[in-house]
């Protein structure tokens, strides 16, 4: 299965991801895509590919000009081309209209478009205005759609069956922007990364931005760590900032084993021990953890200090959920801290189906992957039947044969 593996241990942002799909392209790949760029007439925009070194590591920067002004440049050219912020304040539907008008494939546009929507699902909610309402400055601008478009045009070139990304460090502190000072991630940004795994490190200030955050929830699949996978090119895509870190996203292209399942191969074991609790109370807090959507919740005796006997109690978790459920233990039990633990699981596909049998319908868990396929009968649909007919579950279950 080809693979596209992006690592986001600094970050993300259009012009970083644009870098790094833009060196697994042939030479020849290159020179169309720039061609294609540079031919759409976005506002006199252009853009530039530049091969750099950053901490010994070598890879591309690329540079959007509009009216010959670069990026950070653009304070400075604003007097002499006022012009230059046409789009800076529009909405999505005007956005919709520029690119609707580009001579790229509907694909393309499509794609562009619901990473648009993306951003505008969460400004939205970050200034509780309706989607119609919302009016885009950063993301807005040219050098934005641009960012967007390359990243579209970019994997359809590519075409990965499948994308999956690391977590995302989001750095930290305060950042400035149209609206004034905010923290890091901004509240948009922050809506954008919901569900999706991010951390963050002692490096101050933006590190992944909306527009990056938004080409990242639209196109990858599964976040982990990398798969089992045979690399065939990577791609190093730069950043601005000059920090003591190497400043860039990595790409990596190539084949993955179709049985290789990712998602939530990255788990949190989180542990404490107790002995100062009554049996009702650990209970019902593994009851809470469960219902809040725990992936498994589990108690083990054990010998503890001053020769007293207590309970090792375990919550598996996913990664993105630990801080959660960790405060949870802590709220509801009487421990004062909570041991974590990543761990690396492997897990096959599964699916729910439902079989018809002489008890009427049954629903039949089925896994497969890495080879193997195995099925088994749902325990609460054979419970049933059996308080029902007044036989025992052993009994039920003899009779049902799986198909």
């Amino acid at each position: 299965m080809k693979t596209l593996y992006l690592e986001c241990s600094m970050g993300a942002a259009g012009d970083m991801l644009t870098a790094a799909l833009y060196e697994l392209l042939g030479n020849n790949d290159k020179n169309a895509f720039l061609k294609q760029i540079n031919s759409l007439g976005l506002n006199n925009a252009s853009i530039t590919a530049q091969s750099i070194k950053k901490n010994s590591i070598n890879g591309t920067k690329i540079h959007v000009k509009i009216h010959g002004c670069k990026e950070h440049e653009k304070n400075s050219c604003h007097t002499k081309h006022n012009h230059l912020h046409k789009h800076s304040h529009t909405n999505l539907k005007t956005i919709g209209n520029i690119i609707s008008k580009l001579k790229v494939s509907k694909k393309v546009k499509d794609n562009a478009v619901n990473i648009y929507n993306i951003i505008a699902q969460a400004e939205a909610k970050a200034h509780h205005k309706p989607v119609t309402q919302i009016h885009f400055h950063e993301v807005g601008e040219i050098d934005a759609i641009i960012d967007i478009i390359s990243i579209c045009l970019l994997v359809d070139n590519v075409s990965p069956n499948k994308i999956i990304s690391s977590p995302i460090n989001i750095g930290k502190g305060h950042l400035h922007c149209t609206h004034g000072v905010f923290p890091v991630p901004a509240p948009a940004t922050a809506n954008i990364l919901y569900n999706i795994p991010i951390y963050t490190n002692e490096y101050e200030g933006e590190l992944c931005t909306p527009t990056g955050a938004a080409i990242i929830k639209y196109f990858v699949t599964n976040f982990g760590q990398m798969p089992i996978m045979r690399i065939k090119k990577i791609g190093y895509g730069m950043g601005m900032r000059k920090i003591e870190m190497p400043n860039y996203v990595r790409a990596f292209l190539g084949e993955s084993s179709k049985d290789t399942n990712t998602t939530n191969n990255t788990i949190v074991q989180l542990q404490c021990n107790l002995d100062d609790i009554t049996g009702e109370s650990l209970s019902f807090t593994s009851e809470l953890l469960l219902e809040k959507g725990a992936l498994d919740v589990f108690h083990t005796s054990i010998q503890m200090k001053k020769n007293r006997p207590g309970f090792l109690f375990t919550c598996i978790c996913n990664a993105e959920k630990a801080n959660f459920f960790a405060k949870l233990i802590l709220e509801y039990t009487s421990t004062f801290g909570v041991r974590e633990t990543i761990c690396k699981r492997y897990i096959l596909n599964r699916k729910t189906s439902i079989q018809k049998t002489l008890y009427g319908n049954i629903r039949i868990k089925t896994g497969e992957g890495f080879g193997i396929k195995k099925s088994k009968l749902e325990f609460e649909d054979i419970a049933k039947i059996a308080r029902i007919k007044n036989k025992t579950f052993d009994e039920i279950k003899k009779n049902i044969k799986l198909k």
